[in-house]
């Protein structure tokens, strides 16, 4: 974990100084936000694949729906903590109603949610899911925080006469 903290700690550092402090707050936060949602998360994920869905005798269909509850239900979460924490500063400017602002949301993070998704089915063939999932977490949540901040949550354009 401290070589990815230092490899982006060395791309904050191609930043110009007033970016940099704001992006490591901004991504504090998302790491935060991004943590109950892994709690979140695996907590669902365990519960749906050894307990709601186990009347589902495969392993590998049960752990498709159970993959897929527990993201939607993580990403609700998520969303919900991002907008009020992480990109807070962003949202008051130019109002949105709060299911258009998910939808977008959903769709920057679709390919992060795609990209755990297959990265949990994967590594699940060598280890256990549970350590699969949160490995592809770790791995999806970069390609989550940039589609968020370039697309669901950007900064609104300043009107020009």
């Amino acid at each position: 974990m401290s070589r990815l903290r230092t490899f982006a700690e060395t791309l904050v550092g191609f930043l110009p100084p007033r970016f940099q402090q704001m992006l490591r707050w901004r991504f504090i936060k998302f790491g935060m936000v991004g943590g109950s949602g892994t709690v979140i998360n695996i907590a669902v994920l365990y519960l749906a694949q050894e307990h709601f869905l186990n009347s589902i005798a495969d392993f590998h269909l049960r752990l498709n729906y159970s993959i897929a509850l527990a993201i939607s239900i993580a990403t609700i979460s998520n969303f919900y903590w991002n907008r009020r924490l992480t990109w807070r500063d962003r949202t008051r400017s130019a109002p949105q109603p709060a299911l258009r602002l998910f939808a977008k949301y959903v769709m920057a993070a679709a390919l992060s949610i795609v990209l755990q998704s297959l990265l949990t089915k994967w590594l699940a063939l060598h280890l256990h899911y549970l350590v699969a999932n949160v490995i592809a977490i770790v791995l999806a949540s970069v390609v989550n925080f940039v589609a968020n901040d370039k697309l669901t949550f950007r900064r609104q354009r300043k009107a020009t006469h």
